[in-house]
């Protein structure tokens, strides 16, 4: 029967299951819907599959690139299980389906769920880019060495991964003392929400990365008026062009390794917050492969 009759399968752009084809495609779309360790509003776990399903009605066409970004071919892997048993071996099922996917040298883009999901991602890639940094978009430090009881939390997701390799931290507003002190002694590269009004302030972010990146957006670090969708919003992030900006010149300065966005929590805010975490991605898959 003409294929012509259904709707294609549910995946990333509703690509045909050619153009989305695993051995092909250069980009690997990874569903994580977990978020065992959040404080204020759960829900990060609906995020996933709420940026699949709004992903379809993204053009494919990207004007600001002049390509159709999918010809790089785009595969949507099914939703990872979370493990219940803890948040480490949660860390650990997502670094064991990372490493398998870089030997294949895809291009990871996942998708959260929690943002502690990104340790795993990070130490997979750590071990195969070793000149590697982590430029961090994100409303708050996370950088707290223990949080109710473990060091596997949300709030302690950018402590573990500042102990694997250089963070950069960009849109950050939010912070314990604990984390401030901590930021001063070992001197993290950091730029708050308000540095992005700044002429030099990409320039400056960039400078500061290795020649391998691997970006981690927590969508908090969107402002709420145009990301209230995510479960501990703060007033005063960053914009969508401000973001962009930023982005593109990490693409074509340096060489994106892998990508996450987490924490968007779907029945927090209207649906166009799943369509801009849906176009974000598309364009982060965009910048990671045009230059």
């Amino acid at each position: 029967m003409s294929e012509e009759l259904f709707l294609p399968p549910r995946s990333f752009a509703g690509l045909s299951p050619q153009a989305a084809a695993f051995a092909k495609a250069k980009v690997v779309v990874l569903p994580v819907p977990y978020d065992g360790t959040t404080e204020f509003k759960s829900g990060a776990r609906e995020g996933p599959q709420a940026i699949i399903d709004a992903s379809p009605y993204l053009e494919l066409y990207d004007a600001e690139l002049d390509r159709e970004i999918s010809e790089v071919g785009i595969h949507t892997l099914p939703e990872v299980q979370p493990h219940m048993g803890s948040p480490e071996l949660m860390v650990e099922r997502v670094y064991g389906i990372a490493k398998s996917l870089l030997d294949k040298n895809k291009l990871i883009a996942m998708l959260g769920g929690e943002h502690l999901l990104t340790l795993g991602m990070v130490k997979a890639c750590k071990e195969k880019y070793r000149k590697l940094s982590v430029l961090q978009l994100d409303a708050h430090a996370d950088l707290r060495d223990q949080y109710q009881g473990t060091k596997y939390s949300n709030a302690c997701v950018m402590r573990r991964v500042w102990e694997l390799c250089p963070v950069v931290q960009v849109g950050v507003r939010s912070f314990s003392l604990e984390e401030r002190q901590f930021m001063q002694q070992q001197k993290i590269e950091r730029f708050y929400a308000e540095a992005a009004t700044s002429p030099d302030f990409v320039s400056r972010v960039v400078s500061k990365l290795t020649p391998q990146v691997y970006v981690s957006i927590d969508l908090d670090v969107f402002d709420p008026s145009i990301m209230p969708a995510v479960g501990t919003p703060e007033p005063g992030g960053m914009s969508w062009q401000q973001v962009l900006e930023l982005l593109r010149a990490v693409g074509a300065e340096k060489k994106i390794v892998g990508f996450d966005l987490t924490e968007l929590c779907p029945r927090e805010g209207p649906t166009s917050c799943a369509y801009l975490a849906a176009k974000l991605a598309y364009k982060m898959m965009g910048y990671a492969t045009s230059f």
